[in-house]
């Protein structure tokens, strides 16, 4: 089970509509509070654990799996007693993990993602039982110690500390250590000074072994080693869409003000610029655009940095047509269990829109979904290379 994928995954569309009119929020700052505020929150939980052993986690989880939340999420948001039960026994919680610095991290976050302090507060005692209601289920179902359970949190401080936003200080609160030990291990090593010249001679040897292993290998298939999920290459939507790219020509795609994207012909922007500035293209429905350089670490909504270009790319061109608003799908391939198929399309959907939201195009946003292997075309035991063409992320254009 990963931790922070799961209790992320919570947080749908539905929550974010229903707490920003409760809260009185846009979605857009309730969306971008989350990314702050679930894995801020996660720290806590470990750097309590840490502290007596996991006993107070694990009293607390028993807590919240009891109070039947976990089976019932779509219908404690919407208002009335049930909503107030559950902030009355999120606080409580929140205050058992974090203690007198919940208004300490009440207020980063607010700062973080602009929305009120206030709105903050009640947001964090929605999370806390709902995060606390993972941990205890999982405790549940294993029969874990309190010893057990303090070592599988452990195991999960990587992927936590990896999915705090950058920028996001969390200084003087519980899990400020583990949050920037996560930070220094995604960060390249620099090498020193006097072994620099080394690189130059390790790469051109590294060039020729590549070459050799080539020219010996002509004819015979190779093994592929998927180190990343790769979304919308050369992909089919589950309805009639734009072509993807066949081709990775570089050029310049031009915003109606005469600023220039760098991008690759027939990509998603070069196909999504010349539908927005077609008077005769309608949008609709029916009509989607494939990201063709977007990946996520494999079986995870954590995007690689090097797909952080083409987001930049699409904020760049929804800040140029501020009338257009578009929806974002999530798709996975047929392999594994559907519920987690759309559970972590649903994830990588709403890791996009909150990109585009800290971008400030939130507003042209109007909805994420995750459909999981509801249209994947290919079977779960087809090749690696026709199972990737289902995983991808699209965006329609609702309103030009």
């Amino acid at each position: 089970m990963n931790l922070i994928e799961s209790v992320k995954g919570a947080f749908t569309n539905d929550f974010i509509s229903k707490t920003s009119a409760l809260f009185n929020e846009t979605e857009g700052g309730i969306s971008k509070a989350l990314t702050a505020a679930v894995p801020a929150f996660l720290l806590g939980i470990i750097s309590n654990a840490s502290a007596d052993g996991g006993s107070n986690v694990s009293n607390l989880g028993k807590q919240a799996v009891g109070s039947g939340l976990l089976g019932n999420l779509g219908g404690v948001f919407s208002g009335g007693s049930s909503t107030s039960s559950l902030l009355s026994m999120g606080s409580n919680m929140l205050s058992g993990i974090l203690g007198n610095r919940v208004g300490n991290l009440s207020s980063i976050i607010s700062g973080f993602s602009g929305i009120k302090q206030s709105s903050i507060n009640s947001l964090l005692s929605a999370i806390a039982p709902i995060a606390l209601g993972f941990i205890g289920k999982y405790a549940l179902s294993n029969n874990l110690s309190s010893e057990e359970l303090l070592n599988w949190l452990n195991e999960q401080k990587s992927s936590i500390a990896g999915a705090v936003p950058a920028g996001l200080n969390l200084a003087g609160l519980p899990g400020e250590e583990i949050a920037k030990a996560g930070t220094a291990i995604q960060k390249p090593t620099e090498p020193a000074p006097g072994a620099k010249w080394l690189w130059p001679l390790l790469l051109a040897i590294a060039a020729i072994a590549l070459l050799w292993y080539l020219m010996r290998g002509c004819g015979k298939e190779a093994d592929t080693i998927v180190t990343a999920d790769t979304t919308a290459v050369t992909s089919a939507n589950p309805e009639p869409i734009v072509n993807s790219p066949t081709s990775r020509v570089t050029f310049k795609v031009i915003l109606p003000d005469g600023s220039e994207l760098d991008a690759y012909k027939a990509g998603i922007e070069d196909q999504l610029v010349t539908f927005l500035t077609d008077k005769k293209s309608k949008p609709g429905n029916d009509l989607w655009f494939d990201f063709d350089n977007l990946n996520f670490k494999k079986g995870t909504a954590e995007i690689v940095p090097e797909s952080q270009k083409q987001l930049n790319n699409l904020a760049s061109i929804l800040n140029a047509f501020p009338k257009v608003k578009i929806k974002i799908g999530g798709y996975t391939d047929k392999a594994g269990n559907e519920a987690a198929n759309r559970k972590l399309s649903q994830s990588r959907a709403n890791a996009i829109r909150a990109e585009l939201v800290a971008a400030g195009v939130g507003k042209q946003i109007v909805g994420a979904q995750g459909y999981g292997s509801e249209f994947a075309k290919a079977e779960m035991d087809a090749p690696e290379s026709d199972r990737m063409k289902d995983r991808r992320i699209s965006i329609s254009v609702r309103a030009k």
